[in-house]
């Protein structure tokens, strides 16, 4: 028996992987994409080819996910800047009482678990937001951004060099720019203890 619950109107690639407890409706899931058990996406979300949508994660509409891109645990899409239960005559809200703002995550982004992205905003190509963020603005391509709300740490040397550097530094560059993530997340978090050698 499965747990799902997929509209009729969910439009699927080739080799899409849905795990169970999901509810899909009114979306497009491209190509050889992977969603975790427990995640909701709502009408009028695409989510392109080689992603990773991870358990628990809120996808609402107007959202549109490019192709590889890494959605974290527990990551909640926002569209409403102003959101409420009712109307100015005391009933609940129906979709003419709002204005859905869309929010996009370019190509090879990766959005760290726990993270809440407010609408209106751009993920740019190959960023990465750090776990617990909250994503109140653009994060241009190729930086990395934690914190609330997410702020700029510095560009990730190893998205913007090129790919014959890259390859040469291998896992050793990628080590360290999780040790200065981690440091500069510490710091953030507790900053009158200075962190040193990690």
């Amino acid at each position: 028996m499965r747990f799902q619950c997929i509209a009729p109107d969910v439009k699927l690639g080739k080799n899409v992987k849905i795990y169970e407890f999901v509810n899909l409706y009114g979306c497009v899931i491209e190509d050889e994409t992977k969603i975790g058990c427990f995640v909701e996406i709502q009408k009028n979300v695409k989510v392109g080819k080689f992603c990773k949508i991870s358990s628990h994660t809120f996808i609402c509409e107007g959202v549109t996910i490019e192709d590889n891109v890494l959605v974290g645990h527990n990551v909640t899409f926002i569209n409403d800047k102003y959101p409420r239960a009712t109307n100015e005559q005391g009933e609940l809200q129906t979709e003419e009482d709002w204005a859905v703002h869309p929010t996009l995550v370019k190509k090879g982004a990766s959005i760290g678990s726990g993270s809440v992205i407010l609408c209106s905003v751009t993920i740019g190509e190959n960023a990465i937001v750090g776990a617990g963020s909250v994503v109140t603005c653009d994060v241009p391509p190729n930086t990395i951004v934690a914190g609330n709300p997410a702020r700029i740490l510095r560009e990730s040397r190893f998205l913007v060099e090129s790919p014959e550097t890259a390859e040469e530094a291998g896992f050793k560059l990628v080590a360290e720019d999780a040790a200065r993530l981690k440091r500069l997340l510490i710091e953030m978090s507790f900053p009158r203890i200075p962190i040193k050698n990690l």
